[in-house]
């Protein structure tokens, strides 16, 4: 089964795997992106992340390759009363246009491996404007012990020192290692290893 397919059938659930609400670390460190920023969501999946911050009044772009995640983000955003623009894309493949965010936001985007992630990461430094800032949680390796979500590759998972690498440069770089309870849905519940990153170029 190909990684589309897999998230295909995992976002064809009625429910939504990692719930409506936002992710905890974006809705604490939102006051970091400028008013009515220009927002990249990517994996946004179906749509938690995207729809909040464009409740709060910021221009979102939500980018995500499962057609079915995006149908259900769309319903989201209707009922919150809302609106997106949608990007249905290969995230490996994608076209990181220079300087076109303010701010760039990854929230568990670990279903690629090291080398695909280092093109990512590269795509998010170039597309996030001067002054604009990146917000990525992810996973740490402690989290294969906790089995409470993400992925089951350790070389998938974070380390302070490998987004501190990815970041450097940056004008201002926060990373942070910790665990903590989480409950978003029930794709991710429980006791988890987490990686947290603020970057402003």
């Amino acid at each position: 089964m190909s990684e589309l397919d897999r998230w295909e059938a995992r976002f064809s659930a009625e429910h939504y795997v990692f719930g409506t609400e936002p992710n905890r670390f974006l809705a604490e460190n939102a006051r970091r992106i400028a008013p009515r920023s220009r927002v990249l969501s990517i994996a946004d999946g179906e749509g938690r992340n995207g729809v909040w911050l464009a409740e709060q009044g910021h221009r979102v772009t939500s980018q995500d390759f499962s057609p079915n995640a995006q149908e259900k983000a769309r319903r989201l955003a209707a009922a919150r009363g809302v609106s997106l623009d949608f990007e249905l894309s290969d995230i490996t493949g994608r076209d990181w246009v220079p300087d076109a965010f303010h701010a760039v936001v990854g929230i568990f985007f670990q279903f690629v491996g090291p080398s695909e992630r280092a093109s990512i990461f590269e795509g998010i430094r170039r597309t996030v404007r001067p002054g604009g800032v990146v917000l990525i949680e992810g996973y740490g390796s402690r989290q294969l012990a906790y089995a409470t979500g993400g992925p089951k590759k350790r070389e998938n998972l974070y380390t302070e020192a490998l987004l501190q690498q990815a970041f450097a440069g940056f004008a201002e770089l926060e990373v942070l290692a910790y665990d903590a309870e989480i409950a978003e849905g029930p794709g991710h519940h429980g006791m988890s290893a987490l990686v947290d990153m603020v970057a402003r170029r």
